[in-house]
């Protein structure tokens, strides 16, 4: 069975039409879930507590298309 990884992180943006954090030392990470449906509870959780902040926002990224297991060597490997 294939495991499709998700990760929720999220932070204060320069500014908030833009995916750039303003001190990527302050991401907060929400933590690495099993399936999307989990993953999406945690980010609207996360979310939640900070409505106050417009530029604070929080992201799902998809562990699982990082790396193709199809593929003999993903492109990161070949870096080192």
């Amino acid at each position: 069975m294939t495991q499709r990884l998700h990760l929720v992180f999220g932070g204060e943006l320069i500014d908030p039409t833009k995916s750039a954090f303003a001190d990527v030392n302050d991401i907060d990470i929400v933590g690495i879930f099993p399936d999307y449906a989990t993953a999406y509870d945690a980010w609207k959780g996360a979310a939640h507590r900070t409505v106050d902040n417009a530029h604070t926002r929080y992201f799902i990224a998809h562990l699982h298309r990082l790396r193709d297991e199809e593929t003999a060597a993903s492109s990161t490997e070949e870096l080192g």
